[in-house]
Parts: structure tokens; sequence; C-alpha cells
């Protein structure tokens, strides 16, 4: 599990100026209406004082702030949206506030933005001394400080871009949920603001997500490192309460060690045991249990085919040489896809018995590397410079290359079939087999999908499936929602999300191939049906 180390000791916490126990005093003296103690005064617990201490204790030698980022990741119902926006009223009204300074609270959607925002009108809706210099704009999602002529504002990715923004303070909420285009262009907006002036401050304070080709886990993953020691950044101040796959996911003590609330009365202790109990026979709320409740990051962006960390020990590298001097029996999955989209072909070689190697080689129309990217959140541009991607001219797919690389292959390796589903394929096919090239015929139905989708599983699950850790088919995997008809048979679909899994795709119909081997072949024949496949 990952917790911050000084997290319990505010002794080892550095305050040379007292800035830090300063802004604790301060919130000290805020209401909240919720709290049924005597005075609704804010709950402010020792854990969360030292987080509080923690950015505004520790100093540069000229006097100024440390720490200029703040990663803030706590499980759900840990209070993280109060302590922030008393945060922010600590900079517009507080002892950190400055003279027309601006702070900007920014989530995904319009509703998400609201919580923060509510949270704090509400503050100061119940607190006469701070209506008195406050004013709250709900219409415009905007609270103002006259005499201070600072401001605050709750913004959206969704909504307009905030370029020319100069930020004292900006609250990046739920971050793993900013998605697509406008997400990472609302972040780089906010992000770039950052050096405009002196000692801006940047909260992330977020939930664990799902996924690592996104704008959260890159953060995340930094924020990480610093806070286990691998990286030195002082301005970089990890929050990270986390459970990691290692950890017993019932074991309450674990639940408190991640929930620091928990010591504290929340969350709701007994509702967690319900919700763990549920968890022990539903993969889905198991994922749902671990991700907010544990704030486990799930490598997965849908409910699992397989668990990523069990899919990464098949990391090792394919040797492509030695499998062409071998002339190892070789099986080739082909996905098309539309012509704007991401194309797959893998090729798959047994390795041992029962195991398989494979070897993903994608493309995508050059002309939409960076908008196809954006759309799905993750780097094709950088995939494309380092090989992981194959661009083709203009803007779609390029049949030709793609068919070109397949003969490539044929040619240097020892290929038995090249399937593929006919929907796109089938004027490829034929060309191939008027070559003589082996292609086949592989429906993506029910009959054909579901073994094909048990025995790659099979693999994996088995540590029998190599695949040289490249990144896109990575993703693809991770992409993966499983869809099961009445009779418990499983197929591959990308869900609601819309991401891609053509890599998967033809993952599955190439290791199905290489697992049926020569039982299947009919001397001569070049072409086989669904039927035959099963039989």
């Amino acid at each position: 599990m990952l917790v911050p180390s000084w997290i319990n000791e505010p002794d080892s916490i550095p305050d040379p100026e007292g800035k830090g126990e300063r802004a604790v005093r301060w919130l000290r003296l805020l209401k909240h209406p919720k709290n049924p103690a005597l005075g609704h005064p804010f709950q402010l617990d020792p854990w969360a004082e030292n987080v509080v201490r923690r950015i505004y204790g520790p100093r540069n030698e000229d006097g100024s702030r440390t720490v200029r980022r703040v990663v803030l990741l706590l499980p759900r119902g840990n209070r993280k949206t109060s302590l922030c926006a008393a945060l922010m009223l600590l900079h517009l009204f507080g002892p950190e506030s400055v003279p027309g300074g601006l702070i900007i609270s920014a989530a995904s959607a319009h509703e998400q933005a609201m919580e923060l925002f509510n949270e704090a009108a509400m503050i100061v809706h119940f607190d006469k001394r701070l209506r008195k210099y406050l004013s709250v704009r709900e219409y415009v999602s905007r609270i103002a400080c006259e005499k201070r002529q600072s401001r605050y504002v709750a913004i959206a990715s969704d909504g307009k871009v905030q370029h020319g923004k100069t930020p004292n303070v900006v609250i990046a909420d739920e971050l793993h949920a900013w998605e697509g285009r406008a997400g990472l262009r609302q972040w780089e907006a906010l992000d770039s603001a950052l050096v405009k002036v002196a000692g801006t401050l940047m909260i992330i304070a977020s939930t664990s997500g799902r996924g690592q080709e996104n704008l959260a886990w890159k953060t995340v993953e930094y924020a990480m490192k610093v806070q286990k020691g691998e990286i030195d950044d002082p301005a970089t101040l990890p929050v990270i309460f986390m459970a990691e796959p290692e950890d017993d996911w019932k074991d309450e003590a674990l639940w408190h060690a991640v929930n620091p609330g928990l010591a504290h009365g929340y969350p709701d202790l007994s509702a967690f045991r319900d919700k763990a109990k549920k968890a022990e026979h539903s993969p889905f709320d198991r994922d749902g249990f671990l991700q907010f409740n544990l704030n486990r990051w799930l490598d997965q962006t849908t409910s699992p085919f397989v668990e990523l960390h069990v899919y990464d020990e098949g990391a090792q590298a394919v040797d492509l040489e030695e499998l062409e001097i071998a002339q190892e029996p070789c099986f080739i999955g082909v996905d098309l896809s539309k012509n704007e989209d991401l194309t797959a072909v893998v090729a798959c070689w047994p390795d041992g018995e029962d195991g398989y190697q494979v070897m993903p080689f994608f493309f995508c129309p050059e002309d939409n590397l960076r908008a196809r990217g954006e759309l799905h959140g993750v780097d094709y541009l950088s995939w494309a410079e380092d090989g992981y991607i194959i661009p083709t001219s203009g803007n779609t797919v390029d049949l030709r290359a793609v068919e070109d690389h397949i003969r490539e292959l044929c040619a240097r390796f020892s290929v038995r079939e090249i399937a593929f589903d006919p929907t796109y394929g089938r004027s490829m096919m034929a060309d191939l087999a008027e070559d003589g090239l082996p292609a086949v015929e592989f429906r993506q139905g029910w009959a054909t999908m579901a073994p094909a989708v048990k025995e790659l599983e099979r693999a994996i699950l088995g540590r029998r499936f190599r695949h040289g850790g490249h990144p896109v088919l990575r993703w693809n995997f991770g992409n993966v929602q499983l869809h099961v008809d009445a009779a418990g048979n499983r197929s591959f679909h990308k869900g609601k999300s819309g991401n891609k899994i053509d890599g998967a795709v033809a993952t599955a119909m190439a290791v199905a191939r290489c697992a049926a081997g020569e039982d299947h072949f009919s001397t001569g024949a070049t072409w086989f049906s669904d039927d035959m496949w099963t039989a």
C-alpha cells in the first residue's frame, strides 16, 4: 500500500516561518453546517492538519513556498472536497490570499465542477463572518472578495477552455475523469498558466482511475515515484493513500490505512463492510470497491478480461530473428476495421507445448494521428515515432500498405494461415489467395470468438502468453469489455468507451488459429468456413 510517511508525524514537517501552523489555525476558525458538534466547527482532523502543514510549511532559501504541486489521491468518503473548499477560502480570503488573486477549480463536467463550488458556497452562506466579505454568484459559479479584489471560479473541461487566465491556485478535481480532446486541452491551458506568476499552486484532488494511457495516470505515476523516493522533487507533494495489487483487499487494517478518515468516523465502516461482502461475489462490485473505496488504480479501463498486472508478466521480448531462422509455424490475425480507424495485424507462433508468443503491427492514417490520439486520450504521435504504430499516407488507412506488410511477413516467416473477418477483408483475402497465400475466413461471431477468447484467457492466466510489452496492444487489452450471451459464451466488446480493441481481437483470432494448428488443414485448401473451424 502507499501512504505518506509523514502523515502521522507532525514534528517531522519543517515549518521555519510558521506558515503551516498559521494555515491550520485559520482553517480551524471556519464552520461547517453539516458538523453536528456545538458551534458547527470545521472538522480538520490530524491527518488533514498535517497535509496543510506539509503544503505551507516547507520553504525555499528565499522564503518562498517549496510546494507548487499537490497530488491528493484519496478514496471516496474521506472529505477531500471539503478540504479543497477550505484551502480555496484560505487563498481567497485567508492568510494565503493576494490582492487580485484568482483561484480556479476545474472538473470534467459542469455537474462535477459544482461539487466543490457548492461546498465552498455552503461554508460561506452559513458563516456571517464570511458573508460580510464574500459574495456568492451561483449563476456564474463565482465567489468574490471585494476587499481583496480576489475571486474564485469553478469551470468544467467540457466548457470554454481557460486560455489567457493567470491563476494563483488551480484545483483539478477528479482528474481521472478528464477524457478526450476537451479534457486534454483544458489541462494544457491550466497547466501552462502555472508559470505566469510566482508561487502558483496546483492541487490535483482525485480518487484513483482506470487505465494507464491517459492524462491522470501519467500525473499520478510521477507522484507515486516521488512518494516512494524514486524521484527527488521537493516542489511536488504526493499525498497518496492507495491500495496496491499485492494487498489483501479484504483486510480491514488495509481499509483503515488507506482511508485516513475511518479513524474519525468517515467513511461509514458498516457500509464499508457491506460493500466488501458484495464484492466477494461480483467482479463488477469488486472493481468498484477496489477503485473507489481502496483507491487502487485499476489497470483496465472496464471490468477486466484479465487483470493487466497478470498480462504484464508476459512482457518478455519476442525475438523475430530467431523465429525467422527457426521457421516456426506462424498464424496471423487481421482486424481491418474501418478505413479511418486503427488497423491491427497480429502474428502468433507457438511457444512451448501450450503457449503463444505474438508480435502486433498497428496501422493508422498519418493525417489522423493527432486527432485520433486526442479522441481516445492516448499519444498516437509518440507511438508512431517509437515504431509502435505504422502511419500510412492520407486520411484513411492505406490497405495496400497493410497488404504489403502481410506479404512481407509471409515471405519472412512460415505463415500457415492469415485469418480475416470478411466484413472488411474480403477484397484483400481474394488478392492474397490469388497469389497462393493462406487467407482464411474468421467471422467475429459467437461460434468463433467464444472459444478464441477462452483459449487466449487460458494462456494469459497460465503465464503462457508472451507479447513483448507492446504498449498499443496493452492499451487495446485494457479497453476490452466482455460481452456474455445467455449461454455464458463470451466475446470482446469495447463497451461505451469507444476505445480501441482491434489488437486484442486480432490477437484472439491469431491465437485461436495457432491453437487449432495443422489438425484443421485440408491439402491445397486456402479458404476455411466457420463450420469447418468449429467442427
